[in-house]
C-alpha cells in the first residue's frame, strides 16, 4: 500500500549529464510504501509523480534519469514520462538496490 507522505512545489533546476535547464516549476508528490497490517513503512519502496512547467522543449529528455533541484536546495532523481512535463520515479532509496 502506498501513503502520499510529502508534496513540493516551487521552482527549481533541472540537470542532465552536466547541463541545466534553470527556472523549472515543479509540482512532485511522494508517496511511500506501507505494509498494510501493521501501518509500517517499507524502507526506500517510494513512489515520486508530478509534473514540470518549462517553456524548454522536454523531448529529448524524456526517459533520461535527471536531477531536480528544488528550491530548497534538495536534489530529487526523475524522469520525465511525457512532452506534457509529466514526472514519474519508482524504486529503492536514492541508490537503488542490484536486485531491480
Amino acid at each position: 500500500m502506498m501513503k502520499l507522505v510529502e508534496e513540493y512545489a516551487g521552482i527549481g533546476d533541472l540537470e542532465s549529464r552536466g547541463e541545466s535547464i534553470p527556472r523549472v516549476g515543479y509540482r512532485i508528490a511522494r508517496y511511500q510504501g506501507f505494509i498494510e497490517q501493521s501501518g509500517l513503512p517499507v524502507p526506500g519502496v517510494h513512489r515520486i509523480e508530478g509534473t514540470l512547467d518549462t517553456a524548454a522543449n522536454l523531448e529529448p529528455l524524456i526517459g533520461q534519469s535527471l536531477t531536480l533541484r528544488m528550491e530548497d536546495g534538495r536534489a530529487l532523481a526523475i524522469t520525465i514520462a511525457d512532452t506534457s512535463g509529466r514526472v514519474l520515479a519508482e524504486g529503492h532509496g536514492p541508490s537503488r538496490c542490484l536486485c531491480c
